[in-house]
């Protein structure tokens, strides 16, 4: 047998890869889901504290950044172990699939609040006094005339941060997910061939990459113009 035989009988064995390709398949559907679910949740909290801050409450806007930037500080995988291993003290059991769900959630949260906040002080405080002078509320005019303009100038930063984040949900196979890495890592302890880990690298990409590509292709479109 050739040096590239026994690289391909190593990494692309074709039996093992029939073998756990079922496994490999659910562990990608449970990585869409935990994956959809961080994107929403994530961004809808951090578009909601960015709201909040924006109304100018000092001692409320002390705890949003002091929660933002905490979360902003701690890797998300020192996050999940908190939330799996410790709030059982707290008679909370979450299972390693929500663990890791609110882990990236909260991340994703938190540098989507500063993204949205830097978008909403970047529009020119010309356009609050023209909607205000027009009769509009501070509410009207935050989500009719400001948020509209911040939200496009946000696109393509949280683009790429949702991103980032998203992938991060390999880290729950430290809990026990059974996503796309754990299936992977299972498969290759009880086959003790890599070749299962190389499928569960083509799905990552299968998965990611058009999704990167279409980042690309937000940032193009909704990036200002010079």
């Amino acid at each position: 047998m050739s040096r590239w035989d026994r690289f391909v009988e190593t990494f692309f064995n074709g039996k093992v890869m029939w073998r756990y390709l079922p496994d490999i398949l659910s562990g990608v559907v449970v990585t869409i889901e935990l994956a959809c679910l961080v994107v929403v949740t994530g961004i809808a909290a951090g578009l909601a504290l960015a709201l909040l801050r924006s109304l100018g409450i000092r001692p409320l806007n002390w705890v949003i950044v002091g929660v933002v930037d905490l979360f902003r500080s701690l890797p998300p995988l020192v996050v999940i172990v908190l939330i799996y291993f410790g709030l059982p003290a707290a008679n909370i059991s979450p299972s390693g699939f929500v663990s890791t769900w609110l882990s990236l959630a909260l991340v994703l949260m938190a540098f989507s609040e500063e993204i949205f906040w830097a978008g909403i002080t970047a529009v020119a405080r010309g356009q609050w006094e023209a909607a205000r002078s027009t009769g509009l509320s501070y509410g009207q005019t935050l989500l009719h005339v400001v948020l509209p303009q911040a939200v496009r100038l946000t696109i393509p930063p949280l683009t790429n941060r949702t991103i980032a984040i998203t992938k991060g949900t390999a880290l729950g196979t430290v809990v026990a997910v059974t996503e796309i890495l754990g299936q992977a890592s299972s498969a290759m302890s009880n086959s003790y061939n890599p070749s299962p880990l190389m499928m569960g690298a083509a799905a990552y990409v299968v998965l990611f990459f058009p999704v990167v590509v279409a980042g690309r292709w937000v940032e193009t479109r909704f990036a200002w113009k010079r």
